[in-house]
């Protein structure tokens, strides 16, 4: 296993695969783990580079998650990429992973090629975000199959990780901070915006969001699947891949 330090606590990565590096961002309560059955759909054409956010997966534990998660996480891959001495990544964010991916590219773009934004929300959180989390995450604690993906991301602690970053996100929403450090308007690389119409898991009007956002950014594509749940990438995983390999090497 593979580790790199950040500010004095071991961060966990992995690399897998040949080709132009693609880091994959998992999202919140999740680790890297949540990407290892899509691998073999990615590893033939890239080289894919894994990594668990500090306090999650394999990474060193935290005492708390900041409000800005998504930001400070960003700060994370930045650290990452020039631990490997890369000078042009792509990135593919899932959920909250993709409002770390569009923070990576916004703090440095000079590192980054491509960015892939999967199933999240876009500029705001929802006025009841936090009170919908807090229904989500106290179902999915008593809900088997919820427990297991928990348990698989983030070993025997998971209970305590998931409760940290329920507390950090709520904190957020309820601030309404700023979900991206620099302005959208502001984003130079390419960016694909990817979705689900039936996931339930993000803003109703996600279309109309991911539309907008697209007109913000200097060079934009979305995509939108008729079917499938949260994330995109997962539920949508062959088509997803398709649509990102020829994308990323477009």
């Amino acid at each position: 296993m593979s580790y790199f330090i950040y500010q004095s606590k071991k961060i966990f990565y992995s690399e897998l695969g040949n080709g132009t590096p693609v880091i994959m961002l998992h999202g919140d309560t999740a680790s890297s783990t949540m990407f290892e059955l899509l691998l073999p759909l990615y590893e033939e054409n890239f080289k894919v580079v894994l990594i668990d956010f500090l306090g999650n997966g394999k990474s060193d534990r935290v005492d708390e998650f900041p409000a800005d998660l998504w930001i400070t996480q960003a700060q994370q891959v930045i650290a990452l990429i020039e631990h490997l001495n890369y000078k042009k990544v792509n990135l593919i964010g899932t959920s909250g992973g993709a409002w770390v991916a569009v923070n990576t590219a916004l703090e440095r773009p000079d590192l980054i090629n491509k960015v892939v934004a999967d199933s999240f929300d876009g500029r705001t959180l929802a006025d009841d975000f936090a009170k919908n989390l807090l229904a989500e995450r106290n179902f999915a604690k008593n809900d088997e199959l919820a427990k297991q993906f928990y348990e698989r991301c983030q070993g025997s602690d998971w209970e305590k990780v998931v409760d940290l970053n329920t507390k950090a996100l709520t904190e957020c929403a309820k601030k309404k901070l700023p979900l991206f450090h620099k302005s959208l308007e502001t984003l130079s690389v390419p960016i694909l915006f990817l979705g689900s119409l039936e996931d339930t898991m993000c803003r109703k009007d996600l279309p109309k969001e991911y539309e907008e956002m697209n007109q913000l950014v200097s060079n934009g594509a979305l995509h939108f699947f008729k079917t499938g749940g949260h994330p995109a990438i997962a539920s949508n995983a062959e088509l997803s891949a398709e649509i990102i390999t020829e994308f990323i090497n477009s």
